[in-house]
């Protein structure tokens, strides 16, 4: 394994699947990319604790200006950069979460795209599904899943 994609959201528990990601990429002597996707822009203005060593905002932001968006996205990418020792690069993408993994694992020539598997209700998975089954049955990558317990 060369290149390892780990994707991270805006959520506190991507601490946890960045750094199991790292760990694994580093054992393997894996390049890392954290790709973040900017899907769903109400996460922004939420109000988390610190994470990734990232402390957020604690202004509203208008998240109607798209510029506004990307650059707290490019700012946590950074911070999470940080927190890994900036062992990693970056990538911010926008699209629909999981396709756009997909496809950004596959131009990057990854071999393995890292993800957490979010506690989510079963009628939520029954209707809507979740990002990281859609992207288990749409790729040919492997996937290493870190398990995420319903915390926040």
């Amino acid at each position: 394994m060369e290149k390892i994609v780990i994707a991270i959201d805006y959520h506190p528990t991507s601490e946890k699947v960045a750094e199991k990601g790292f760990n694994l990429a580093k054992q393997l002597g894996a390049e890392v990319c954290l790709l973040h996707v900017i899907a769903e822009n109400r996460y922004y203005g939420m109000e988390y604790p610190s994470f990734l060593g990232y402390d957020g905002y604690s202004y509203a932001i208008d998240l109607t200006i798209n510029t506004e968006l990307e650059k707290v996205a490019n700012d946590y990418l950074a911070q999470a950069a940080a927190h890994l020792n900036n062992e990693v690069t970056t990538h911010l993408a926008k699209g629909e979460t999981a396709s756009t993994i997909l496809n950004y694992a596959e131009n990057w020539n990854a071999d393995l795209i890292v993800m957490g598997t979010h506690s989510h209700s079963t009628l939520e998975k029954l209707l809507i599904g979740t990002e990281t089954s859609k992207v288990i049955e749409n790729t040919d990558i492997p996937v290493f899943l870190v398990p995420i317990k319903k915390e926040y």
